[in-house]
């Protein structure tokens, strides 16, 4: 371990990279570490973060504001594909640890660093996604996860090893839920949560923290109105705001009316099953804008095989292969897509429920005319008879076969 004399620590204040700092010094010579924090919207979770780190033994904390770059470039492609991970989860852990890996690689490379260090444990998926991008961008860059370096077993060992430390920490024993928060999302893993039996805690103080449940939610519905353009949401409500403003604005709107509540037993890349709880109130209401508005836009065969891209999408975020060419090649097909997604979708937020009110595009391709129930000029009824007898000849023909072999 002599060789490591600089290590680069993707660092959140967190238990797990609260202890790390001192256990590298600990274990690799007491070599410098200097700590990165990504902020892609964790608020006051970032307070006080600098005087921690150093105060822990690290040299000095970056903090590198991603908002912008991490809404426009990871998260909006990735509604723009209309990816969902297992029908329910948007990723909000998913596509924020690419880019967050991608500006250390940068800091560590600068800055001369002879390693990475990270403290995702061994069971979970982001040692595959920080891996994974820090390989696209250093490929001979050495990687230390001390999760499958020491002697810790549990989070209660960690807190422990902390206190021995004298490491302040803001959870106890009794709050310890694993949780990952940005402007996108916050999840709550462990603690009761792994007994899919349990019922979540969804109005005990402290619990949600983006919003408040379905039954706190106010008894009069809320009107919303988003406006697309090639499959960018650019404005609420007829007022235009930048990326990071709209996700603010509608992750108030929803919160407050109980939207975005996810209880979800995933399959993680590692192999196993794993219980968490997700709170994305303004990304359930953009994801469910944007395929509103693409019902009037999209054709039926360019509608149904997206719906499939969609689904490969999201794995590929989900096991963190952002930086690959397949995840790039899919974004320029979704891309050419989204030429006609502009218009508005206007929704009611009503207690956990989001329900379309209305939906436009000078693009759309539905045509009242030719849908009509009543008399019209455009549609030609008896048609439909030689199509079906075309569509249905193969059956025709192997129901004969069947009858013959009877």
């Amino acid at each position: 371990m002599g060789d490591i004399k600089k290590v680069v620590l993707a660092y959140s204040g967190g238990l797990d990279t609260s202890i790390i700092i001192p256990w590298l010094k600990e274990n690799y010579d007491n070599c410098e570490v200097i700590a990165v924090s990504g902020d892609v919207g964790q608020g006051t979770e970032l307070d006080g973060l600098e005087e921690k780190a150093i105060k822990t033994g690290a040299s000095k904390l970056y903090i590198e504001d991603l908002n912008k770059e991490f809404i426009e470039d990871y998260v909006f492609p990735t509604i723009k594909a209309d990816a969902v991970y297992e029908s329910k989860y948007l990723l909000g852990t998913s596509f924020a640890r690419p880019i967050i890996a991608k500006r250390i690689v940068e800091i560590a490379l600068k800055e001369g660093a002879d390693a990475i260090c990270h403290g995702c444990t061994g069971k979970g998926n982001d040692q595959v996604r920080f891996e994974l991008a820090i390989k696209a961008f250093a490929p001979d860059m050495k990687i230390i996860a001390p999760w499958r370096e020491w002697n810790l077993k549990s989070r209660d060992e960690e807190i422990e090893y902390a206190e021995a430390h004298n490491i302040p920490l803001k959870i106890t024993r009794e709050t310890n839920y694993s949780k990952d928060k940005n402007i996108w999302h916050i999840s709550h893993e462990g603690l009761d949560l792994e007994d899919p039996m349990n019922e979540p805690m969804y109005n005990k103080e402290g619990f949600l923290e983006l919003g408040v449940s379905p039954e706190q939610a106010p008894d009069k519905p809320t009107y919303v109105t988003i406006s697309f353009d090639k499959g960018v949401p650019v404005a609420v409500d007829g007022e235009k705001l930048g990326a990071v403003e709209i996700v603010k604005k509608l992750n108030k709107l929803g919160g407050e009316n109980g939207i975005g509540i996810v209880d979800l037993v995933e399959n993680r890349l590692v192999g196993m099953k794993s219980r968490g709880v997700y709170e994305t109130p303004g990304g359930t209401i953009l994801y469910h804008a944007h395929n509103k508005l693409e019902e009037i836009t999209l054709d039926r065969d360019t509608y149904h095989f997206k719906q499939e891209v969609g689904l490969r999408f999201a794995e590929l975020v989900y096991f963190g292969q952002w930086y690959t060419p397949l995840r790039k090649a899919l974004s320029a097909f979704v891309d050419s897509t989204q030429e006609t997604v502009t218009g508005d979708v206007k929704l009611k937020l009503y207690k956990g429920n989001i329900i379309d009110a209305g939906v436009c595009s000078p693009y759309s391709l539905y045509d009242p005319d030719i849908a009509t129930f009543d008399e019209d000029e455009v549609y030609d009824q008896k048609d439909s008879a030689g199509f079906i007898n075309l569509f249905g000849l193969p059956i025709k023909v192997q129901a004969k076969k069947n009858l013959i072999k009877e």
